[in-house]
């Protein structure tokens, strides 16, 4: 069976409000696979259903005071400890080098089917932060369409996939390119043999 690997980077725009929820969401994340813990399994002893979990900890929806609350207990994390490192940056040197056997495995939709993701970069500069994943993309994936906040832009290195967008369908190949908003609803569909693809993602706080 063949696989589609495509290079992702998102470009983002947003206020720092959602910066935050996007934040919570993925530390929320870490800290469930940490414990070894399903979304089912939170779902089922914070009594949160799994949806609004996903949205979550996706970073698409801020958690009420309650539900947050009742995630803490459930992973048994202290409110302070949570967010004492939430503007702590690390000083950059002007460079960040990584090798291919450095990247990181990064689960991103549970429950998507033939997504691979590989971090290879997550940095915040002042007010800039970018986010730069490896996904490898098996033959006949699937999930169900998602929205960001803000831009995406795809190049299509090698390859062929489909690439569904909002009520569009662009049928990709090498050296075609896609910009678009983030917000609207869009999944990467790979048919056929390996595909490679570069994708970037940027987020800029107002």
């Amino acid at each position: 069976m063949k696989n589609v690997i495509y290079l992702l980077i998102r470009i983002n725009t947003m206020p720092n409000s959602e910066y935050i929820t996007i934040w919570i969401g993925s530390k929320i994340k870490d800290v469930r696979k940490s414990k070894e813990l399903k979304l089912a399994d939170l779902a089922q002893m914070s009594g949160i259903s799994i949806a609004m979990l996903s949205k979550i900890e996706n970073g698409r929806v801020f958690p009420t005071l309650p539900s947050l609350l009742q995630i803490f207990e459930v992973l048994d994390i202290e409110l302070y400890s949570f967010f004492n490192d939430l503007y702590i940056t690390n000083k950059f040197p002007g460079y960040i080098f990584k090798k291919r056997k450095d990247l990181k495995l990064l689960e991103k939709e549970e429950g998507a089917i033939g997504f691979q993701y590989e971090l290879i970069l997550s940095h915040t500069i002042e007010r800039s932060s970018v986010e730069i994943s490896l996904l490898t993309l098996k033959q006949d994936n699937h999930r169900e369409k998602l929205s960001t906040e803000g831009f995406e832009y795809i190049y299509l290195i090698k390859g062929e996939i489909e690439y569904r967008l909002g009520q569009n369908t662009f049928y990709m190949e090498e050296g075609d390119s896609l910009f678009f908003d983030g917000r609207i609803d869009h999944v990467p569909i790979n048919r056929g043999e390996e595909a490679v693809l570069l994708v970037l993602y940027f987020i800029t706080l107002n």
